[in-house]
């Protein structure tokens, strides 16, 4: 990279466009992981269960602009909740950039590829399973730690 800064470097998050903000996405797919919350404590625990809609291959939403209104508890990540999303990943380009940190070198934006996520293991690729295949029931038995 020549020494003159990219866009992301020097634009705020709220300075963004829509197209420059959906673009920071990394792909992993964490923030699609179902989680349970206990409500005795608010304490979330993370599943390797994926959200339906999550092609655990591409790590990508199968129906990104539809999936609110087939998941209604889908959130959208925005300029104005990014703060208050604890639950989001460690490595997630949103919380990086909003904490002045440099994006991963696997990130698209910088290595110019976006299956180099994949091939560093920082997406969810090979390591979850859908929601269309447990049984709600079930899903506590998929609780498990990340380590990010």
């Amino acid at each position: 990279m020549t020494s003159e800064q990219s866009w992301w470097q020097t634009k705020s998050l709220a300075e963004m466009s829509e197209p420059e903000w959906e673009s920071l996405c990394d792909g992993c797919g964490k923030c699609c992981l179902v989680k349970l919350q206990d409500y005795d404590n608010d304490d979330i625990y993370f599943t390797n269960v994926t959200c339906e809609l999550l092609d655990t291959e591409s790590c990508q939403c199968s129906d990104y602009a539809g999936r609110h209104a087939i998941v209604t508890d889908c959130i959208k990540l925005d300029r104005n909740n990014i703060n208050e999303i604890s639950w989001l990943p460690q490595s997630c380009s949103y919380r990086l950039l909003d904490a002045g940190l440099p994006l991963p070198e696997w990130h698209h934006l910088r290595s110019g590829d976006r299956q180099t996520l994949h091939s560093y293991g920082a997406s969810l690729r090979g390591k979850v399973i859908s929601e269309r295949f447990v049984h709600d029931d079930d899903i506590e038995d998929h609780i498990i730690k990340w380590i990010d």
